[in-house]
């Protein structure tokens, strides 16, 4: 019931004591919509409220924090007011028109919160006056000044002198007045900008800082937009820009980004100017124009996109009239994944894959340096395949073409193309055949166009281009138990030739070969508990036997278009054939032995250490070998031994080594070892040391050492471990490399060294990297970055470097979660 005219009341210091459980019995008639108003002669009288909700600071703000009606904001509507609670020593005012609150006055609705010394509200226009001390909280975005005006409901008003911090990057800074357009949008006069934590110090200053006439925040597209800008570090004016757009948060925006630059020791100064496009969520692209001081400008940009049946990357480089090689140079990459929807009952559907990789010249390894392997981009695969399968049928259809970029002093023998393959193959898994279940078989029919430019490379034996069928089949029965298993097979290989001249050796335009192979791979496994070095463990020990047995047949009369041998390795010994690929199947009458012995937690089954042997006994020479080889007619083969062991989750070591019982050397070997007590502090070596019998030139002995570790714990200052992605602390330099070296060659084949310095709110790096392009050429230059952390970097990227490079490096700022609002809830 509402009175005819508003009725003044007046909270004293007094009254407020006393009206603790009037303030609390008004929560619960909330829903009423009456609320206690005074107290008066003993008892409390109703006073009428739109959506006012009056409270005592005496009254405990413990149980209001926890309350539902301040976890979310309610929708706006007739019969759904959000209710608006105010706090104070003294409070006065008249009912429907204003309420006056001084002494620790506080306001609160929804997600808003205002304090200060006083507070005018008035109802009839939803609107708020401060003074003196103002701090406004908002959906954890914090606000501190000496003066407020605002409406509450649209929020849209003004603060003078202020102060504000962001929830969502911890973004802060100072303004004459913030203008506040609603609750998600506000423009900042005078203002400053960084993300550096302020600190409590009247002389602070911040490491970077974004100055501008104006900022424009838009907190729901996340973004920032400054007018009149200047970006200082360390108190020097780095950067100016007219307008300059940046990011809230991790979300993608358009415009330009950082410019990097570098040292190339042959291209020299590199300055890149890049520009991003946010097409759509699901779609960008990025134009990355690179002025080359000795090359000249390269146009470079990328386009990448993701929808629900195909996803894919472009990108492209050109570079006009190159300065040191009189010619334009270029190179362009597709990547692209999809799934054909052929809509007819029944068919189902296809699969679309493109790799294409191209460029200008043979030079182009060499003179623009990409991180990754040489072999890789000097083999440029240009791959689309077309494949469907339904049921136990799969079917593909391949065209391959290499690019091979030749170096006079290194060169490598291209591979054939595929021009094109297709493929079929049906396979069942568990079915009866003659009355017996359990058989696993499959078939599997091929055919392939090998062809190769035979005016830049002859093959070896001159072999010419050609066309293979292959047909081939096997069938397995697998008996499995808990401790033991066995299993046959066997398998037919046919395989028919014909070629586009004839064969040198033999004159024939055909070839045919039928071989039969069977294989008898057989296991146990025992456990036992075991203690070793005061620790409890389920040790095992798993021998393992296989038997493979093929006839012989001459195929030194066939080509060899993709067949290689395997590595001698645990992968492979277990395997019938001793070759890659179909143009060489290994005659075999051998006996594989092997035993596994491993060390597992009995409480998680955790593996902490793996000790592994293997060798094979052949009864007949191994007549079938690749071009140029011998037969190999040693009995008993060299002895495979591995080793594998994480006692501790700081330290890992593993270790391959192949034996040699005839010379009692070891003919290859691998040792590694890795120490990683922490976040940011990881260090790897590894020795890797072959030796070819037949070729004493050919060996090599290789000393590989990664790491990132914290330079400071030198002079025993070990920082804090904030976890991942943020780092050790403030004021904290690290060491990241990694050294390839050669010991025969006495030099470095590949060389990254670095220095990481974390300022809090900003990180540097500077890393010289050195990559071998030739036996007697090598490539260097240096990387310079200042990352400015929830801002942008500046500077050329070394960060793809140290990732390719370091094992297990770690950034020391990652892509966290976004904060709740109750962060800064208060």
């Amino acid at each position: 019931m509402r009175t005819a005219s508003p009725q003044p009341f007046t909270f004293s210091p007094v009254s407020c004591a006393v009206l603790r459980l009037a303030a609390l019995t008004s929560v619960a008639m909330l829903g009423l919509g009456y609320a206690p108003a005074s107290w008066s002669q003993g008892r409390i009288q109703e006073l009428p409220v739109a959506d006012l909700l009056v409270v005592p600071a005496s009254v405990s703000q413990t149980g209001l924090k926890s309350s539902p009606m301040l976890a979310e904001k309610p929708p706006q509507g007739p019969g759904n007011e959000v209710p608006t609670f105010v706090f104070g020593d003294n409070i006065s005012g008249r009912a429907d028109l204003e309420t006056v609150i001084e002494g620790n006055a506080e306001l609160r609705r929804g997600p808003t919160a205002v304090r200060a010394d006083r507070i005018e509200y008035f109802q009839p226009d939803d609107s708020v006056k401060t003074l003196g001390n103002v701090h406004v909280s908002n959906a954890g975005n914090q606000y501190y000044g000496s003066e407020l005006q605002i409406k509450l409901d649209t929020f849209e008003g003004f603060f003078s002198n202020t102060t504000y911090r962001f929830l969502s990057n911890a973004g802060n800074g100072r303004a004459d007045r913030i203008n506040f357009i609603d609750d998600q949008r506000l423009v900042a006069i005078q203002a400053t900008y960084t993300t550096c934590e302020r600190t409590d110090e009247a002389s602070w200053k911040p490491a970077w800082i974004l100055t501008a006439d104006s900022f424009k925040f838009d907190m729901e597209a996340e973004t920032g937009e400054a007018t009149g800008a200047v970006l200082r570090f360390k108190d020097v004016p780095i950067l100016a820009f007219p307008t300059v757009s940046f990011p809230l948060s991790d979300k993608r925006k358009s415009g330009l980004l950082p410019p990097t630059i570098g040292v190339d020791s042959i291209s020299g100064l590199q300055i890149t100017q890049p520009y991003y496009f946010n097409i759509a969520p699901n779609r960008d692209a990025t134009f990355s124009p690179t002025v080359l001081s000795k090359r000249g400008i390269d146009l470079g940009g990328e386009y990448r996109y993701l929808e629900h049946d195909f996803n894919g990357k472009i990108a492209g480089n050109y570079l006009p009239s190159d300065k040191l090689r009189g010619t334009n140079r270029w190179s362009y990459s597709l990547q692209h994944a999809q799934t054909l929807r052929s809509d007819i009952p029944g068919v189902g559907n296809f699969g679309l894959n493109l790799n294409l990789n191209r460029v200008s010249d043979n030079e182009y390894w060499r003179d623009f340096t990409r991180n990754g392997d040489t072999l890789t981009r000097r083999l440029l695969a240009n791959d689309a395949s077309l494949s469907w399968g339904k049921g136990f049928l799969s079917t593909s259809i391949r065209v391959l073409k290499w690019q091979t970029l030749q170096d006079l002093a290194s060169p490598i023998t291209p591979p054939y193309d595929l021009l094109p393959q297709a493929t079929a193959t049906y396979t069942r898994v568990n079915v009866p055949i003659a009355g017996m279940s359990g058989f696993d078989w499959s078939t599997t029919a091929q055919y392939s166009h090998f062809s190769i430019d035979r005016s830049l490379f002859s093959p070896p034996n001159g072999q010419p281009n050609g066309e293979r069928g292959l047909l081939s089949a096997q069938v397995s029965r697998p008996w499995i138990s808990p401790g033991a298993f066995i299993t046959p097979k066997l398998q037919l290989h046919a395989t028919s030739y014909r070629y586009d001249s004839p064969f040198p050796t033999t004159g024939n335009s055909s070839e045919s070969r039928v071989l039969p192979t069977f294989s008898l791979d057989s296991g146990l496994q025992f456990e036992r508990p075991a203690n070793f070095f005061g620790r409890s463990f389920t040790q095992t020990l798993e021998p393992r036997a296989f038997y493979v047995r093929t006839p012989f047949r001459n195929q030194s009369v066939l080509p060899n278009y993709d067949s290689g041998a395997n590595d001698f390795n645990f992968a492979t010994v277990f395997t019938e054939n001793a070759f890659s690929g179909n143009d060489r199947i290994s005659d075999a009458n051998l006996l594989t032995l092997g035993a596994t012995t491993r060390l597992l937690d009995p409480d998680t089954g955790a593996e902490t250490a793996r000790f592994g042997v293997a060798q094979r006994l052949r009864f007949e020479d191994q007549l079938v070998t690749l071009p140029g080889f011998l037969p190999i007619t040693d009995r008993i083969s060299d002895l495979l031994v591995g080793t594998t062991i994480n006692w501790t989750p700081q330290w890992t070591f593993d270790s391959t080594v192949q034996y040699n019982p005839k010379t009692k050397k070891s003919e290859r070997s691998t040792f590694g070892l890795r120490y990683s007590p922490g976040d940011y502090r990881v260090v790897s070596a590894a020795l890797r040391r072959q030796v070819d019998q037949n070729n004493l030139a050919a060996q090599s002995n290789l000393v590989d050492v990664g790491w990132q570790w914290p330079i400071n714990d030198l002079w025993g200052d070990k920082g804090k471990d904030l976890g991942a992605g943020r780092g050790q602390g403030e004021g904290r330099y690290y060491s990241v490399g990694r050294m390839n070296y050669s010991v025969p060659d006495k030099k470095f084949v590949d060389l990254v060294l670095g220095v990481e310095y974390d300022g809090c709110c900003w990180i540097g790096r500077v890393v010289f990297q050195r990559s071998q392009s030739s036996l007697a050429t090598s490539n260097s230059r240096i990387l310079f970055q200042l990352e400015l952390v929830g801002f942008s970097r500046i500077g050329s990227n070394p960060l793809e470097a140290l990732k390719t490079n370091i094992p297990r490096y770690q950034l020391l700022r990652d892509k966290v979660a976004a904060p709740s609002r109750f962060t800064n809830y208060d």
